[in-house]
């Protein structure tokens, strides 16, 4: 008799749950579950042989046979329901990237090999599988559909209307006093001024009004996490993170197999055009250096074939660091002088000086920044330079991964080669010749690439493109790349002319259009080229990784209305490893940057504008996590025990307190202050990241970096590390560095960053004990003896006449001289690596042995280990250089003074000795370069090595 609880009411849309009374230990767990029902699946069922006989005894031929059909027939069902006891459901045989929630009630949304069998799972399940078509509306639902239809007429009869008027004035061509439809003008050129973004559509406009969307927006918002519709980030909405929960896929197509894409069209574009001599006056005065801008080294750089990135800083007051911007030359074309403008051409003189043009990109974090620099440098320059913004005109496209070139040749066909005019660009000619080049770093550092492109929707869907084959094919392409030189091209790039950018966005075909042409091709052609077909202007950067062997990128520029047909056409390239390329958000940008050892801005510069404060925005959201916690679940930052008798957290627990590293302050005063400052910041930054409605840029005011603190680039932070006495006395200079672990553990972000201590001999010479164990291990470390194999070298030493209990006795014997603890007492005194809960493993150093903090710290599955990227002081660093036994503790606070005994202080001279000749072996140079890293809330510290970046 079947149970009720397990059988399947026609009435009902599920099943019951199996009654909880027929398991006597309790409801079975998945586990116990899925064991009993293979077990009840591989049962079975016989009949007893006293049915085949009769009342005497014998065998009934019948009775026999129906018994023995019986058994066949249990056994045919159990073969069936034992192959299908542990299978999943249909919609649940796709890849995790494909499974949707509506697959498991509607059978149209699992591919069509699954359909049936999705169909018959429902069936019996009672799934309730009625379309929204013809289920009965309801009330609401008809009056809403009552309100489109009325909608839709309304709509018909506008549209009925325009083709009228527009019939009219093309007929009305030939009448006198009458013109027929011209195209929009291009809009009137804003010079020194900020622009706007292009006016949405009315459908889309209420949800643009504090923000903007980039081109590839309605795309990414199916596919990713976005940032809040009230809170954009940098005025846009930008895609924080696929909403596939796992990072492999996108760290293996990164580095291993594939690629990854990210819409960048937020970065910021500024053109600079003026006479050559304005140009490099002004990008001196925002600290590009004299060498770059007169030296041979960079003049390939002056002519427009290679890029530039660097630091700028600002021109008056303490000259802070902005941020890290590229530089981009239009080359000069030979024989023609460049106009303001592409609407005027005009005629070239001996009296006028050529006028050349530059991009500047920068990270829209810093974008106002720069531009009142620029304004105010642009102003003074004689001739002055013309500025332009170039935001909502240039989109951009960044690619990395081994397949990043194969995808990018297959979407960017140059226009000549599809049919176009032939041109004298050799960049065109060689790019097709590419796809096979599996990392851009091979290519000449910096090079640039610009041709003109066709509309790639004209060849969707896209084709595999041909790779190497053979020796000869790769011998082939090394030549190419040897032979071929970026520096060779003559034609200056069309995206640079404001004219082609805009011809190029006017005349993108819709895809209504595209799709007729491609109905009255050929079966399997793509339609050939018209006059009319847009040329699309595009840029190529090709960059390198600051880590040798790591992948590099490639960044295309375009203008801001081409980006989504070249976006689609690269999402679904067939790569030729399988697969398609993948996309990313901004987490995967800043954790690919994390894996390749480069920081990125403006998360790990606090010591810029940008980076305060987007530290202050972090600040504030840890500062809400921390707060929602139940009191029993956080980190409790007064009690926490630091050793040698420190208690209490340095600074603010869920922040990189900045104010307490230079200002030290008692610990509950500067959280009760931070609380009150994140808390008004954060306040009055919600409320200015709400803008009127087409309210023009302007800075932040609420949200200002301290007067004194400032960022240093590596170049400038190296030379201070050599000669000291460069660096103010009071200087609070911030330069960022990579921290690597010498043990085990994974650093999180606002970890403490101490230096070895210095106030305290003996526990010095503890840490760089430990050092010198990290850094020149034992050749062999005794291991705990393993009880098994001494068992057997017992058994196999003593002799075989012996009796069974005496060896028995014997052996037990043996192993208990080894003890565990006598086995630890052996690692212990073998000097080998101390680890965090031993009792003889060292404490933190103090609090002003404290130099910085962690900005990003994860785990590195490029380098199979966790590191970090933080930020150091720098006059801190070169002091505890250059003197590290001061003599007193300066600026010692009360409440976390460290309260150790005269005796402890007092280190005999056996002490003493050992550390000077622990820094001898070790050297100098790694020992000022080794500090010691500990998690905020935590009171372990662990040994690592920094290196500035």
């Amino acid at each position: 008799m079947t149970d009720v609880g397990e059988a399947a009411v026609p009435g009902k849309k599920r099943k019951n749950p199996p009654n909880v009374n027929n398991f006597p230990h309790g409801p079975p767990n998945a586990k116990r579950a899925r064991m009993n029902r293979m077990k009840d699946a591989r049962t079975i069922l016989t009949q007893a042989s006293d049915k085949a006989l009769n009342e005497n005894g014998e065998l009934d031929v019948s009775a026999f046979v129906k018994a023995r059909e019986f058994e066949i027939k249990a056994m045919e069902a159990s073969m069936g329901q034992s192959k299908n006891a542990l299978s999943s459901r249909a919609f649940q045989q796709v890849p995790n990237d494909l499974r949707r929630r509506t697959a498991s009630h509607n059978v149209k949304k699992v591919p069509r090999r699954l359909r049936s069998r999705a169909a018959k799972e429902m069936k019996e399940d009672n799934t309730p599988t009625g379309t929204s078509r013809r289920r009965k509306p309801t009330t609401h639902m008809r009056l809403r559909l009552e309100t489109a239809k009325k909608l839709q007429k309304l709509h018909k009869r506008q549209i009925k209307r325009r083709a009228e008027a527009k019939e009219k004035s093309l007929g009305g061509e030939n009448e006198p006093g009458k013109k027929g439809v011209a195209a929009p003008p291009i809009p009137r050129l804003k010079k020194n001024t900020l622009s706007r973004p292009e006016q949405p559509t009315t459908k889309f406009k209420k949800r643009q009004k504090h923000k903007c969307w980039l081109p590839t927006h309605i795309y990414h918002t199916k596919r990713a996490h976005m940032t809040e519709p009230k809170y954009p980030l940098w005025r846009f909405a930008v895609a924080i993170s696929p909403t596939e929960k796992t990072y492999r896929k996108t760290h293996r197509a990164s580095s291993l197999r594939g690629c990854v894409a990210w819409d960048v069209s937020y970065m910021s574009t500024i053109q600079l055009e003026g006479v050559e001599a304005s140009l490099l006056g002004l990008l001196h005065a925002i600290g590009i250096e004299e060498e770059a801008l007169s030296g041979k080294r960079m003049a390939k750089w002056r002519r427009g074939t290679r890029s530039w990135q660097g630091w700028v800083r600002e021109r008056d007051g303490k000259q802070k660091w902005i941020a890290n911007i590229n530089v981009i030359w239009c080359i000069q074309e030979k024989g023609r002088e460049k106009g303001s403008t592409a609407t005027e051409d005009p005629i070239p003189t001996q009296s006028k000086k050529p006028r050349r043009q530059c991009f500047l990109r920068v990270h829209p974090s810093a974008f106002l920044q720069l531009w009142t620099e620029l304004m105010k440098v642009a102003k003074i320059q004689r001739p002055p330079v013309m500025l332009e913004d170039l935001r909502f005109e240039i989109g951009s496209i960044e690619i990395t991964g081994p397949g990043s070139t194969e995808a990018l040749v297959a979407a960017l066909q140059p226009f000549a080669k599809t049919g176009g005019h032939s041109t004298k660009d050799t960049c065109a000619e060689v790019w097709p010749s590419l796809g096979s080049i599996s990392n851009p770093s091979c290519l000449p550092a910096s090079a640039i690439i610009a041709f003109e492109t066709s509309d790639p929707r004209l060849r969707y869907p896209p084709r595999k493109i041909q790779q190497i084959t053979s020796e000869s094919d790769s011998n082939e392409v090394l030549q190419t790349l040897a032979a071929w030189s970026p520096d060779t091209s003559e034609l200056p790039p069309s995206i640079f002319d404001r004219t082609a950018r805009h011809a190029a966005s006017r005349a993108l075909p819709s895809q209504k259009a595209i799709n007729r042409r491609k109905g009255d091709a050929m079966p399997g052609e793509f339609p050939s080229l018209t006059p009319t077909d847009p040329r699309i202007p595009i840029l190529l950067m090709a960059s390198c990784s600051a880590t040798t062997g790591s992948q590099g990128s490639w960044t295309l520029l375009l203008p801001w209305k081409c980006v989504l047909p070249v976006w689609y056409y690269l999402m679904h390239y067939p790569l030729s490893t399988g697969g398609n390329p993948r996309f990313g958000g901004l987490e995967d940008l800043r954790q690919i940057a994390f894996e390749q050892r480069a920081p990125w801005f403006p998360g790990d510069f606090p010591g810029t504008q940008a980076g305060w404060e987007w530290e202050t925005a972090e600040r504030a959201k840890r500062k809400a996590d921390w707060d929602r916690r139940p009191k029993g679940k956080r980190v409790a930052w007064e009690s926490l025990e630091l050793g040698r008798g420190k208690r209490g957290e340095l600074g603010v627990g869920w922040a990189c307190d900045w104010e307490y590293l230079f200002n030290p302050t008692p610990v509950k005063v500067a959280m009760n202050a931070s609380q009150a400052t994140t808390t008004d910041s954060t306040t009055k930054d919600n409320e200015s990241s709400r803008p009127a409605e087409n309210a023009p840029d302007t800075p932040n005011p609420s949200i200002t970096l301290p007067a004194s603190l400032h960022h240093t680039p590596p170049p400038y932070s190296s030379a201070i590390l050599a000669d000291p006495t460069a660096l103010p006395r009071d200087s609070q200079a911030l330069t960022t560095v990579l921290i690597t672990l010498l043990s085990r553990g994974s650093p999180t972000t606002c970890a403490r960053i101490y230096c070895l201590p210095t106030h305290s001999p003996s526990l010095r010479a503890q840490w760089l004990g430990l050092a010198d164990s990290m850094l020149h291990p034992a050749k062999k470390v005794p291991r705990r003896p393993n009880p098994n194999l001494d068992r057997k070298k017992i058994l196999a030493s003593l002799p075989r006449n012996e009796s069974h209990h005496l060896r028995t006795q014997q052996t037990a014997l043996s192993l208990l001289e080894a003890s565990p603890s006598a086995s630890r007492r052996i690692v212990a005194d073998a000097g080998e690596i101390l680890q965090p809960g031993h009792p003889h493993y060292p404490c933190v150093p103090d609090q002003h042995d404290l130099i910085g903090y962690v900005t990003t710290g994860n785990f590195d599955l490029g380098q199979g280990k966790a590191s970090a990227i933080g930020c150091v002081a720098v006059a801190k660093v070169v002091r505890r250089d250059h003197h590290p036994h001061p003599p007193s503790i300066e600026g010692r606070v009360e409440n976390v003074a460290v309260n150790v005994s005269a005796s402890e202080e007092e280190t005999d001279e056996a002490t003493r000795k050992r550390m000077e000749e622990l820094e001898r072996k070790l050297g100098k140079k790694v020992v000022g370069r080794l500090c010691i890293v500990r998690d905020a809330g935590q009171s372990v510290g662990r040994l690592a090595r920094w290196e500035l970046v």
